[in-house]
């Protein structure tokens, strides 16, 4: 089989490519950039393209299919010369279903919780080894790629994404997977270019139900008022299965899980964590693990990469990096690490970064989310916000969407930021940087070092 991959450099891309390069697969592909670690890793596995580029000639007529990435553009010379042969064009999540359908496919879906719940599923089932693919949103301890498609495993864990899947097919990824057990964790507004009002926004999650297979499965966080409305309007013929925040206390920073008479010591932390984790048992539970296995298996689970990872700790500190970055993640991961350290001073960091964070209107959503810090401070780049095309924000609108009445800092120049956290009082604090960004390119163990005098 011969597959070729227009925008192969991508972050899912990439590693959908080395997927099927590793299933036996004749892979090719385009780009007009490719960053590391796409570079790398395409290069260790012999099929990084040979010039930077688009090249119509590469896409002839023996392919088999051909994988439209959701950097290329409609106009792209390579997707016109697939059309014009009449090749079969498929987008990421489209093929991805291609290459799952005969198997049990497990959805993780939601605005927050995704990528863990996915890696925590992961986890267990490695554990208990149990085969199976999988599609994850980020790079995970034990696991070479964030794809793995195969012949012989019988399950497919997907991670379901709501944003489009391709530049030619408008669809929320989510939907092209049709699950035969979905998760759902929580509904909170994001992808505001995309989805314009929070309705239209919650109607693809209602349409994601729906698409669950006839005597599937939905297992759902009913603390989330928005999904446990959709799920108890669903009269569809599926098994409903709902969770929230499982026993547990927390003992000189360490959480325990209380099963019966034990106590599961665990290595990660928060009311999020432990909710996404009693969603990964109730799915585990429906492929066959029972709750004593997935207890013993999920004690080692140290997280999801950017997940509350530690960059830097001292006895008295914990230096922290997290991939949020929409109010609801902001509010979850803030809340998690002053609850888990209620003594220590939390200093809580974001950077706006993504489309709907830099929007006028969608700011106001960002209302007491890094409340519970003691020192919230804000970062933005205009020069992002220009690159965006949005319009102007100012430090006041930021002030009064996050609350002026917070100890709250904003900066709009990130060697000013880093001045700042220099400057601070280190002892008996934990630092918390958030971002889907990179806060500018901020090297986190170089500033460590500095703040902490290694």
């Amino acid at each position: 089989m011969k597959v070729h991959f227009i925008a192969i450099g991508g972050s899912a891309m990439h590693n959908l490519a080395l997927a099927m390069h590793k299933k036996g697969y004749i892979v090719t592909g385009s780009d007009d950039e490719i960053a590391e670690p796409s570079l790398t890793r395409l290069k260790h596995a012999g099929i990084l393209p040979a010039a930077i580029g688009w090249f119509p000639e590469k896409v002839i007529s023996d392919i088999d299919a051909v994988i439209l990435g959701m950097h290329a553009r409609e106009d792209n010379p390579e997707l016109q010369a697939a059309k014009s042969q009449g090749l079969k064009i498929f987008s990421y999540p489209e093929y991805i279903y291609e290459q799952t359908k005969n198997k049990t496919r497990v959805v993780i879906g939601g605005s927050h919780g995704k990528t863990t719940i996915t890696a925590m599923i992961l986890h267990v089932l490695h554990h208990c080894d149990i085969n199976c693919d999988y599609m994850v949103g980020a790079q995970l301890r034990g696991f070479d790629t964030m794809v793995k498609l195969s012949e012989d495993a019988k399950i497919a864990i997907i991670e379901g994404d709501e944003y489009l899947s391709s530049p030619i097919d408008r669809r929320p990824k989510f939907h092209l997977y049709h699950p035969n057990i979905a998760l759902l964790s929580g509904i909170a507004w994001d992808h505001i270019n995309v989805f314009p009002t929070f309705e239209n926004y919650l109607d693809q999650f209602k349409i994601f139900i729906d698409l669950i297979s006839d005597n599937g499965s939905l297992v759902y966080c009913v603390d989330d008022i928005e999904v446990n409305k959709l799920a108890e309007a669903c009269s569809n013929d599926i098994k409903k299965l709902p969770y929230n925040i499982p026993p547990h206390i927390n003992e000189n920073g360490i959480t325990y899980l209380l099963h019966g008479n034990e106590k599961v010591k665990l290595k990660v932390f928060g009311n999020h964590n432990l909710m996404n984790l009693n969603g990964a048992r109730l799915v585990c539970n429906q492929l066959g693990i029972d709750d004593t296995h997935f207890y013993q298996a999920i004690q080692s689970f140290e997280g999801a990469a950017k997940r509350l990872e530690v960059v830097f700790e001292t006895k008295d500190s914990v230096f922290y990096k997290d991939f949020a970055h929409s109010p609801s993640k902001l509010k979850a991961t803030t809340s998690a690490v002053k609850q888990q350290f209620p003594q220590r001073k939390l200093i809580a960091c974001m950077e706006l970064h993504t489309f709907s964070s830099l929007n006028e209107t969608f700011l106001l959503e960002y209302n007491n989310s890094m409340q519970e810090a003691d020192e919230a401070i804000v970062y933005f780049n205009p020069h992002t916000i220009a690159h965006k095309k949005l319009k102007e924000i100012s430090v006041e609108q930021i002030t009064n969407a996050f609350g002026a009445g917070k100890n709250l800092s904003i900066y709009t120049d990130i060697n000013l930021l880093k001045d700042h956290l220099l400057k601070m009082d280190s002892s008996n604090c934990n630092l918390l940087m958030m971002s889907s960004g990179t806060f500018d390119g901020i090297d986190f163990t170089a500033l460590a070092n500095k703040i902490y005098g290694s």
